[in-house]
């Protein structure tokens, strides 16, 4: 399966639908440089929807870490919703839980975004 990313921004917030398999370093290469740029427009908020994420490994771990840092080094937050259970039980099992701010709808990211 192959990883995708589509962005949406909305009241300043960044939606970024997240899918497929994330499981090379590779791979997200340019939904990083698509943050950044976002960061250098003031677009610090994101809000990161892992529906359609079906599996990842400690790559996708640490681009989703990446992406916290870049949106909280330009003061701004990542939150982390529509969860699969497969996904949910790897980040409790890491514990990225303590660093990401999650949630289960949109409406639920936005809230604390704002």
């Amino acid at each position: 399966m192959i990883f995708n990313h589509t962005i949406n921004i909305e009241n300043n917030i960044a939606f970024i639908n997240i899918e497929g398999e994330l499981i090379e370093k590779n791979q997200a290469t340019n939904l990083l440089v698509a943050v950044e740029e976002l960061n250098t427009k003031g677009i610090t908020k994101l809000a990161l929807n892992l529906e359609n994420l079906k599996y990842m490994n400690s790559s996708g771990l640490n681009t989703l870490i990446q992406l916290l840092t870049k949106a909280r080094v330009g003061g701004g937050e990542a939150v982390l919703f529509n969860l699969n259970k497969k996904i949910n039980e790897l980040i409790l099992i890491t514990k990225l839980n303590t660093l990401f701010k999650i949630v289960s709808t949109k409406e639920e990211a936005v809230k604390l975004l704002e």
